[in-house]
């Protein structure tokens, strides 16, 4: 909890208090927890309200954007130096041999929505029915914020792979 806390927020003490505030808001709901229902899952959820929560208080976006709001989807952007994702040929060697702050760096990149949800289905392993129920969107919805952000996290990536002589210039 407290790894998704840190990529969310970008900062060690917010995260911190990100999964304290979790944990307070999990204690005071645990007769709410059904035996034989997934606590991980149930834990995720509050996490991700009681962000929301934060981001009403301090009244601020936090990065937040709609994808209404994007010129293009990010493989399309025109840019002379874009990575089409299938020049990637061995995506997972690739991710490998970036450092985790690297990847991380990249992550906190993204519009909010689109780092939860690449946190809850990449990073947390839950299936797209999990996570929309944590996100409480449409199944559809997760497997799009997650197609373009795999493909955002590619562009943002492509440069440093380059540079490590992953990706031919």
């Amino acid at each position: 909890m407290l790894r998704v806390a840190r990529i969310l927020t970008g900062d060690d003490a917010d995260a911190e208090d990100l999964a304290q505030e979790t944990l307070l808001k999990a204690l005071r709901s645990l007769h709410t927890l059904r035996e034989g229902s997934d606590a991980r899952a149930w834990l995720l959820t509050i996490l991700r309200h009681a962000r929301v929560d934060q981001l009403r208080v301090a009244g601020r976006s936090a990065g937040t954007l709609s994808l209404n709001q994007l010129q293009a989807d990010p493989v399309d952007s025109g840019k002379a130096d874009s990575t089409p994702a299938e020049t990637w040929e061995q995506p997972a060697e690739i991710l490998n041999a970036f450092s985790d702050q690297q990847v991380i760096d990249a992550l906190q990149k993204l519009p909010e929505d689109i780092r939860l949800t690449l946190l809850l289905v990449d990073v947390e392993q839950l299936d797209h029915h999990e996570a929309a129920g944590i996100l409480q969107v449409p199944i559809g919805t997760i497997k799009s914020r997650t197609h373009r952000g795999r493909a955002m996290l590619r562009e943002l990536l492509a440069p440093v792979a380059r540079e490590m002589g992953l990706l031919p210039r």
